[in-house]
């Protein structure tokens, strides 16, 4: 679950990732070590800062970008980036806004990035790097290879992560069914999924800075993380004081802004989820029973809201009779008997898997 600026991020690494036109003219530029200014996009402001130039309005292509790259102004795009509209412009921003580059060509671009809220790119001349501002935010273009090696690094430790929380749901269903469910045992649940959420946010970043070569990657990201925000919530669902989905999206987004230190205090996760004061991290703790039954197969959410709304705890539903869940809306006695079925083929395969 991206932030907003991570979100700007990934929009704009998709302008400038491998497979694009402007990609391709960029390591033109670089290749040929001639450095460049490129704004992306023509708004009021940035017109507004640009000065003199040769309008262009042409179809961009890799060829014409670098050969416009040689001149000593600055290029201007189309917002879409499919299009140059302007060449050899004088970029004078507000020098009043600060700035932490040193490079004339990089402090413009820092600065009118942060005026206009456009992205800007600095291509040095001299280091051969490719730097993007957007806004506040500032990103070096890393090579391909550089990038892939990072991704697959990130992936291996993904799926020791991934492996360490599915062992923690495993505990977490044995205690349930046991009725031997502490605090401490959801929030090391809730600690983990939030740290395995937090790397696959990274790796989504290489996957858009990868552009066309990050289809593998992708690929695997997307088979490790099935049903891992699914669990988040349903795991969130049964535990919070108030469970509405308001108020779990509530905390997934603060858990979300955590840094990894903070993912490591397990009394902070329990007051991000509601439970304030002093309570105790070994205090008992009940399930409503959202997440065992969305391991019953055919079983409808409407018909798990029932169940919940009726019995309120998950003890109360595995004890019940064929009858008394007959009695609830929406269930059979066919249904019923698949229930009873369901838990208590979980049940037996989830102190199985604890012991193995």
């Amino acid at each position: 679950m991206a932030g907003e600026g991570e979100n700007n991020l990934l929009e704009t690494l998709r302008i400038v990732a491998p497979g694009t036109v402007l990609y391709e003219g960029l390591e033109n530029i670089l290749r040929a070590r001639t450095g460049a200014l490129i704004v992306v996009g023509d708004s009021e402001q940035v017109m507004k800062r640009a000065g003199g130039g040769f309008s262009i309005n042409a179809d961009l292509n890799p060829a014409s970008l670098y050969e416009l790259a040689k001149m000593d102004g600055a290029i201007i795009l189309s917002a879409d980036a499919k299009k140059i509209l302007l060449a050899n412009a004088h970029l004078t921003p507000d020098p009043m806004i600060p700035t932490t580059e040193t490079g004339a060509r990089h402090r413009t671009a820092e600065r009118v990035a942060v005026e206009t809220g456009e992205l800007v790119i600095a291509i040095s001349q001299r280091r051969n790097v490719i730097t993007l501002y957007k806004g506040n935010q500032r990103h070096v273009l890393r090579e391909v290879g550089t990038v892939l090696a990072k991704a697959n690094q990130a992936l291996q430790t993904l799926g020791k992560y991934k492996s360490v929380l599915e062992q923690a749901l495993i505990n977490l269903s044995a205690l349930e069914f046991e009725d031997l469910v502490a605090l401490v045992d959801v929030c090391t649940v809730v600690q983990r999924g939030a740290m395995v959420l937090r790397i696959a946010q990274e790796i989504e970043v290489y996957v858009y800075e990868l552009g066309s070569e990050g289809r593998l990657v992708n690929m695997q990201l997307e088979e490790l993380m099935y049903d891992v925000e699914d669990e988040e919530v349903l795991v969130l669902k049964d535990y919070l004081p108030d469970p509405d989905q308001e108020q779990v999206e509530k905390v997934r987004a603060e858990l979300a802004t955590w840094t990894y230190e903070e993912l490591l205090d397990l009394d902070a996760i329990a007051r991000a989820m509601g439970f304030t004061g002093m309570t105790s991290l070994d205090i008992s703790v009940v399930p409503r029973g959202y997440r065992i039954l969305r391991k019953i197969p055919r079983l409808p959410i409407p018909v798990i809201e029932n169940l919940v709304r009726k019995f309120k705890e998950l003890q109360n539903i595995v004890g019940a009779t064929i009858e008394d869940l007959d009695a609830v809306e929406g269930i059979g006695e066919v249904r019923a008997k698949s229930i009873k079925d369901g838990l208590r083929r979980f049940r037996e395969q989830v102190l199985l898997d604890r012991h193995i």
